[in-house]
Parts: structure tokens; sequence; C-alpha cells
């Protein structure tokens, strides 16, 4: 009986040393490094990284896609892409109000200036003629030529530019370029609604268009 006393009396004492120890301080990390690891917030220094032997350029790794982000878009800036274009399928649906008023402000905001509010080629840099271009923009509605593009055709002069006019790709992301095209052609009378039935004729209407673009 005394033993077990004895026994009961310093385990009770261990436990209460070491219920009362400073945790904060433990004598031995396991894996320290995750414990303490090198955190960096976003968009802070990191050139101490590089004399660490750390090799890290802040760039998305080659073929990787954002969640949410459409995959690349696969043709190249030139003629045969050009000509190839007009085969690309828009992937939105048919806008619906809302987002064909936000197409809209799009619109007005990258492309009115030159093409103008009524898409007939007369913005503010042109004027009537009075304005800093010399040459009319292209008139987006009431040109046989550029109301035949189909918006395959449309995305891709605002991904890469043509003559005059330059890539519109870092103002408008993939979904953005995709709903103007829908509300240039809103405006044209050739809303996606009647794209399959027309399909083969913009197909062969881009490639006679030849050079005509957006600008």
């Amino acid at each position: 009986m005394k033993k077990l006393a004895i026994i009961f009396v310093f385990t009770l004492t261990e436990i209460l040393v070491i219920g009362c120890g400073d945790h904060t301080k433990p004598g031995r990390d396991y894996m320290p490094d995750m414990k303490y690891s090198r955190a960096y917030e976003t968009y802070a220094e990191h050139d101490n990284l590089a004399m660490k032997g750390i090799n890290y350029n802040s760039r998305p790794v080659a073929g990787t896609v954002s969640r949410g982000e459409e995959l690349p878009y696969h043709l190249q800036n030139d003629s045969s892409g050009y000509a190839q274009s007009a085969g690309v399928s828009d992937p939105l649906p048919k806008l619906n109000e809302t987002e064909l008023t936000e197409s809209e402000r799009l619109y007005l905001i990258n492309c009115a200036i030159c093409h103008g509010t009524a898409l007939d080629g007369n913005g503010p840099l042109y004027k009537g003629g009075n304005g800093p271009f010399a040459a009319k923009p292209a008139m987006l509605v009431g040109d046989p030529k550029i109301e035949a593009l189909p918006e395959g055709t449309l995305y891709h002069v605002m991904t890469y530019g043509k003559n005059l006019m330059g890539s519109y790709a870092s103002q408008l992301n993939r979904k953005q370029r995709w709903m103007v095209a829908q509300y240039i052609k809103s405006k044209q009378g050739g809303a996606k609604a009647s794209g399959d039935s027309e399909g083969t004729d913009s197909t062969a209407a881009a490639s006679t268009a030849g050079q005509t673009t957006a600008k």
C-alpha cells in the first residue's frame, strides 16, 4: 500500500511539473522548416531568394491556365490565323440584357473613340474628317464586308490588332472580347442566334474580305 502511495504521489508531481512547464519553448522542433516557413507577401521583394539558390520568377508555369480562365487562343497572328478565325466559335451563350449592357459599356470605353458610338466609323479621332485621323476607321455597321465577318474574326482582330488598329488583349480579357464581338453583331443585325445558319456564308465572307478588318 505504501508503495502504491509513493507511485501515486510521484506520478502526480510529474504531471504537475509537466503541465505547468513553458510550452512556448519546446526542447526540440520536428520539421522546423514547416513550422517556421519562409512566407512572402504578394508583390513583396524576393531578390534574396536568388542569393539562397531558390529559382523563382513569379511567372505562371508554361502551359498552365488560371482557375476560371478560358484556354489560350490557339491561332497565330498571321494571314493563315486570320483566315482560320472565321471558323472559331464563340464559347459564350447569347448575352442577356444585363450582359449586353456591360458589353456596350466595354465597347464605348475601348472602341467608340475610333469606330464611333453608332459603330459608323465616325468616332472622336475621325470626327467627320476634322479629327486627328485623316482616314476614316472601319464602319462596323453599314459596310457589307465588315458586317459579313463572323464573331471569330472580330475576336481575332481584337486579340492581335490589324493594320492601324492595335491589340486590345491587354485591355479586354478573353470573355470581354467575345462580349464586344457579340455586341457588334447585335448592332449589325447578325446576333448569335442566327450564327449557325449563316456560318458557311460568314466563313466565305471572311476569306474574301482579306485584309479588311476593324481598322
